[in-house]
Formats: C-alpha cells, sequence, structure tokens
C-alpha cells in the first residue's frame, strides 16, 4: 500500500507498490497521448520556436479542454477571436510543459521509493493534477456534491464497473496530490 508523501531531511518522500506505480505510468502516458496534437509540428520553423500554432482550434474532448481550457469567454464573434487568438500563441507551450512534466514524473516510477526534490515535487503536483482534471471530466464532477458521490466508494472490491473503478482511482489520485502539496507546504515553510 502506498505510503503518503512526506517532507524531511532527505526533501518530500513517498512510496508506492508495484501495481500503485504501473496505473500511474499508464494514467501519464495517457494524459500524454491526450496533449500530443494530432497533426505534426508546424512547418514554420520561427512559429515553432516562438510556441505560435495557428492551427490549433478548441479541443472537442471535453477532458482535453478542461486541460486546454479557454482563457477567453466567447460571447460574440470578437471574444472567439480573441479565445481563438490567445489559444494559437499559448497552446503549444502549455501541451509541452504539461507533457515534460507527466514524463518526468513518470520517470520517477522505476523505484518503489520516491525522493522529490522541490523541481521533481512540482512535475508530479502537476501530472497528479492532470489526471485529476481528466478524472473528473469522465465522473462528471462538477461541484461538492459531485464530488462527495465519488469520495464516498473507498473499497477496490466495490468497483463492478468502469466508474466505480475510475471513481477509486480518482480518490487515490486525490490522496497522492493531497499528501504531496502538505508536503511541498511543509517544504516552503522550512525553507523561509
Amino acid at each position: 500500500m502506498a505510503k503518503a508523501f512526506k517532507y524531511g531531511r532527505k526533501g518530500i518522500t513517498g512510496q508506492l507498490e508495484h501495481a500503485e506505480r504501473d496505473l500511474l505510468r499508464n494514467l501519464f502516458a495517457d494524459i500524454v497521448d491526450m496533449l500530443e496534437p494530432d497533426s505534426p509540428a508546424h512547418a514554420d520553423p520561427l512559429a515553432a520556436m516562438i510556441g505560435l500554432d495557428m492551427d490549433v482550434s478548441v479541443p472537442t474532448d471535453p477532458a482535453l479542454k478542461r486541460l486546454l481550457p479557454d482563457v477567453v469567454k466567447a460571447v460574440d464573434e470578437a471574444t472567439a477571436g480573441a479565445a481563438l487568438e490567445f489559444r494559437q500563441l499559448t497552446e503549444r507551450s502549455l501541451r509541452e510543459t504539461k507533457i515534460g512534466a507527466l514524463r518526468a514524473a513518470a520517470l520517477d516510477l522505476d523505484s518503489d521509493k520516491l525522493v522529490l526534490d522541490g523541481e521533481r515535487a512540482k512535475h508530479w503536483a502537476m501530472a497528479l493534477n492532470d489526471v485529476r482534471l481528466v478524472l473528473a471530466e469522465r465522473l462528471s464532477i462538477r461541484g461538492e456534491a459531485d464530488a462527495e458521490r465519488i469520495h464516498q466508494l473507498q473499497d477496490w472490491s466495490q468497483a463492478d464497473d468502469v466508474d466505480s473503478y475510475l471513481a477509486l482511482v480518482y480518490n487515490f489520485v486525490s490522496w497522492l496530490q493531497e499528501a504531496l502539496v502538505q508536503a511541498m507546504l511543509l517544504s516552503l515553510k522550512d525553507g523561509d
């Protein structure tokens, strides 16, 4: 069974069982697959260098849209144009940052004992957050009542369908992320 992340002399440490590491590795890989663009990189090397991508569009998958949301809410044609322009300027960089964090966190899964410095802890926090966003969308979590319904499932033997299994995975990832954030906060207090 996993041991929650804790902050101590060695940094932020935690422990995961083999099956838990495999689960996280698969989740991270699934999110990377979602985030990789459908079309190859833009042919214009200058655009690629500055992160501009004129071929982007609003994702049709609601989970991907949660990972790559519109920054400007489109209420008319002008704001829709502004939202698309902002997406063209930022989406490539956002995708690359998220993919980098997911891959970095996946590399740590080769060992059952995790020892994270500040940068690796940040990658883990980003990766776990992205997994939770996708799972929350798949489970239709829209508010506190939905989250409470999901958090009531705690026993893996109760998982008799896809949604109950996803709920248990969501609870595990939430627990792991909460422990990591608490350890990161303690490390910040200790660093002052």
